[in-house]
């Protein structure tokens, strides 16, 4: 079985131990497979983007010991590929222009009767503010922030064949194969229901302003651009792996005639002594400090355990 896997920073701050994890974890296991590891650049956000740390990044993964097929996929340089996709979710009737901002958001969801601040993978669950009535017309905007309609994407013939109803069951249920320690059934798979989406993620991001696409479609786009077939990365996405199946799904044959669906795994996490989970702030982890106090990879490794 082919066996393509990537990492995939972005050069916004320094790679710290969780980074050090999950490169080192991905690139094992795609080595053990006799598979391909790839590096990625996710550097959609150019404000925040600065070559010395894409610079650093090569440093500091070569002197863990890894290598990569070059030149590396950059998503700066990729945005013809982000355009094709959202046009056909556009053409599609499934997209529309939100103007809120996260403010707005806050304040709509701090209204009394809506119970409180309501977060999912895709940060405060969207109210649906500026969802239109009747479908948008005309050629998608650029420049500005898109997001898709759940729940009209669901009711459509594009999804459906992705659910199932079972027996004596209400609800509508998909799953995606999850073969690390988060799997919420005995067959490493993960489910999750519509239901869950419509109230638990809500009306999510597909371009934002200034940037192009948002993380989550240009992950798909990436991936299917790479050929990846094995996705290994932090427990933190797993939640936001539904809203990239969902793109995926959207985007089957029309844009690339047959989507090919990772393997996912979702491996844990690296925190520190306070039990929380690893930012690119905790420069005192920092994989380029312990390179310079004299710590070797084989330290690196026996540090997030993989020694």
């Amino acid at each position: 079985m082919t066996f393509i896997t990537r990492f995939a920073p972005s050069p916004t701050g320094p790679l710290h131990l969780g980074h050090a994890y999950s490169a080192l974890l991905a690139h094992d296991m795609a080595m053990e497979q006799g598979g391909t590891f790839l590096l990625r650049i996710d550097d959609l956000d150019q404000s925040r983007s600065r070559c010395s740390w894409e610079t650093q990044i090569y440093e500091d993964l070569h002197w863990l010991g890894l290598s990569w097929p070059t030149p590396v996929r950059k998503q700066s340089a990729c945005q013809a590929d982000y355009d094709e996709a959202l046009d056909v979710l556009w053409r599609k009737g499934l997209l529309y222009q939100c103007s809120c901002s996260r403010r707005d958001i806050k304040e709509a969801q701090s209204a009394p009767q809506e119970g409180g601040l309501q977060f999912g993978p895709d940060g405060l669950i969207y109210p649906g503010t500026c969802r239109p009535q009747t479908r948008p017309s005309g050629q998608r905007p650029k420049n500005v922030t898109l997001r898709l309609d759940v729940a009209k994407a669901l009711a459509g013939h594009d999804l459906r064949p992705h659910f199932i109803q079972r027996a004596g069951e209400r609800l509508d249920f998909s799953s995606f194969m999850e073969t690390g320690p988060h799997a919420n059934t005995a067959i490493e798979q993960y489910e999750f229901t519509s239901e869950f989406i419509l109230n638990q993620i809500g009306d999510f991001v597909v371009a934002r302003q200034n940037m192009g696409a948002s993380y989550h479609l240009a992950v798909v786009v990436d991936d299917q651009e790479q050929g990846v077939t094995h996705v290994i990365r932090g427990a933190d996405l797993l939640e936001a792996t539904i809203i990239q199946l969902l793109i995926g799904w959207l985007l089957d044959d029309e844009l690339y005639q047959y989507w090919s669906q990772p393997v996912y795994h979702h491996h844990r996490l690296i925190r520190d002594d306070q039990g929380k989970r690893l930012a690119k702030r905790d420069d005192a982890r920092a994989i380029a400090k312990y390179r310079t106090e004299g710590a070797s990879p084989a330290d690196i490794r026996q540090l997030v355990g993989l020694g």
